[in-house]
C-alpha cells in the first residue's frame, strides 16, 4: 500500500495499490444527485490504473484535460488499453446492496441492448452480480472493488464493510458485461460519475504532456 493518502470528499484513498503490480490513483470523484438544491452524495470513487497506460494513449499527447473529458474515443482507448485497472468505491450515504445492484444492472443492460449484445449469457451474468449485492448492506465507508486484469476480459468484484473484507468475491466472466462495467465507470461522457471522468482526464493529460 502506498503510504500517501488522497482525500476524496473526506474519504482517504491510498495513492497506490498493488494488484499484480503497483497501480496509481489516476482519477477520483463522487456519485451524487441534486434534490431540491440539496446535493446528496452516494459514493466516492478512486480509479487505479497501471501508469504504463500512458504508452497506449500517445495519440492524445498535448490535449487538455477538458478536451479529453469530452472525447469518448479517448476513454474507449483507456478502457481497451491492455493494462490492469482497479476501481475502489466507498459508500458515503448508506444504501441497500440491492439498490446498487439494480442500478448497475439497468445501466449495464441498457448499454448492452444499445449495442445489440444483450443475450441470455449476458442476462445470466448480470443476475449473478445482482445476487452478489442482494444480501449486502452498504453502511457508510463500505468498500466495493472492481478489479479488471490486463490479460483477460474478466472482472472480480469484492466487498468489505466495517473494515472486514468478505472472503467471497464474484468473478464475472462474460466479456460483454465486463466491458460495460468498465464503461459504466470509465466511459467518458456517458459514465456514471462526471467528476471522476474529469479528474482522470486531467491527470492523464498531465502525464501525456511529460
Amino acid at each position: 500500500m502506498g503510504s500517501e493518502m488522497v482525500m476524496v470528499d473526506d474519504i482517504p484513498f491510498p495513492s497506490e495499490i498493488t494488484t499484480t503490480k503497483p497501480l496509481s490513483l489516476l482519477g477520483h470523484g463522487i456519485t451524487d444527485i441534486e434534490i431540491h438544491f440539496l446535493q446528496i452524495k452516494f459514493t466516492a470513487i478512486g480509479v487505479y490504473i497501471d501508469p504504463e497506460i500512458v504508452a497506449h494513449l500517445q495519440k492524445w499527447k498535448g490535449k487538455s484535460g477538458t478536451e479529453l473529458a469530452e472525447d469518448d474515443e479517448f476513454f474507449d482507448s483507456v478502457i481497451s488499453a491492455p493494462v490492469d485497472k482497479y476501481l475502489r468505491i466507498v459508500t458515503i450515504k448508506e444504501i441497500k446492496g440491492s439498490q446498487y445492484g439494480v442500478q448497475l444492472e439497468s445501466s449495464v443492460r441498457d448499454r448492452l441492448a444499445a449495442d445489440d449484445k444483450y443475450e441470455e449469457e449476458e442476462e445470466a451474468a448480470l443476475e449473478q452480480i445482482v445476487e452478489f449485492f442482494q444480501s449486502k448492506y452498504f453502511k457508510k465507508d463500505s468498500v466495493i472493488t472492481f478489479s479488471f486484469p490486463a490479460t483477460s476480459n474478466v472482472a472480480e468484484i469484492g466487498f468489505s464493510s466495517e473494515g472486514k473484507e468478505e472472503p467471497k468475491t464474484l468473478k464475472v466472466e462474460n466479456g460483454n458485461v465486463v466491458e460495460m462495467l468498465k464503461k459504466w465507470y470509465l466511459g467518458g461522457t456517458s459514465a456514471y460519475s462526471p467528476s471522476t471522468i474529469s479528474s482522470l482526464a486531467n491527470t492523464l493529460s498531465l502525464k501525456l504532456s511529460k
